[in-house]
């Protein structure tokens, strides 16, 4: 008798244990709580991928020599990862303003080669390319768009990535929907880049926020600033092809 008295107490205490975490889980998601950091490789392939966009791009819409802005990226990126090879889990100034720059130099080559490719558009200059290089080369830039633009949704949301993980920040940038309904996602759910990446690609395709929202200025005026680039070029783009093809 007493033994199946102690084996019920054990159970409703167990019991009540499992109601508290449950009860913590959901007071403190695991976005506002500590975790072990996201891997580094799918950012790290993101990269290499716009590396390689960038290599495709004709010699006449970068900057010359066109190896100089992929090799210093490529460079970057070595560094990073033997700095940093796994998981984003530790705070580095040094880290940091390496990404950042690498960021950076990709938007700047990238951005220069839009405007390359517009102002062609608008003058003329491009009238020899066919409809099929030019869609290729089109498609290429905006692509490479896509990605920069997802990189620094990722390493700009609530201080990037190593402070999501150690120090998170109660109020987002971005408010995703697993934020609200965290019984639609596993319990420790929180915002990797593939997730900024689908941010970057919906905005670039609709012109506008999806099923996530920026809730920051700075994340408002990104989000539109890439819209329009996203249009701009696009739109040129098609526009231009379709009337070769006619």
């Amino acid at each position: 008798m007493l033994h199946r008295r102690l084996q019920r107490l054990e159970d409703l205490l167990g019991a009540e244990e499992r109601f508290a975490q449950d009860v913590g889980k959901r007071i403190s998601p695991a976005w506002r709580s500590i975790t072990q950091g996201e891997p580094r490789w799918p950012v790290s392939l993101a990269i290499v991928a716009t590396i390689g966009l960038q290599l495709s791009v004709p010699d006449r819409l970068t900057i010359s020599p066109r190896w100089i802005i992929p090799a210093v990226e490529a460079v970057l990126l070595v560094g990073i990862l033997a700095a940093n090879p796994r998981r984003l889990d530790r705070r580095s100034p040094r880290l940091r303003a390496a990404t950042m720059t690498l960021i950076g130099l990709t938007s700047a080559a990238n951005g220069y080669s839009a405007a390359r490719l517009v102002i062609g558009l608008v003058r003329g200059t491009e009238n020899k390319t066919t409809a099929a290089p030019l869609l290729l080369i089109g498609g290429a830039i905006w692509l490479t768009n896509v990605i920069v633009f997802s990189l620094w949704y990722w390493e700009l949301d609530r201080g990037g990535p190593a402070a999501r993980a150690l120090q998170p920040h109660p109020y987002p940038d971005f408010f995703f929907p697993q934020m609200d309904l965290p019984e639609l996602a596993p319990p420790d759910w929180t915002a990797g880049y593939t997730d900024y990446l689908y941010v970057s690609f919906t905005n670039a395709t609709a012109f506008s926020p999806t099923d996530v929202l920026p809730l920051t200025p700075w994340a408002k005026l990104m989000m539109m600033g890439q819209s329009a680039i996203s249009l701009m070029t696009a739109a040129l783009v098609i526009a231009r092809a379709v009337n070769i093809l006619q």
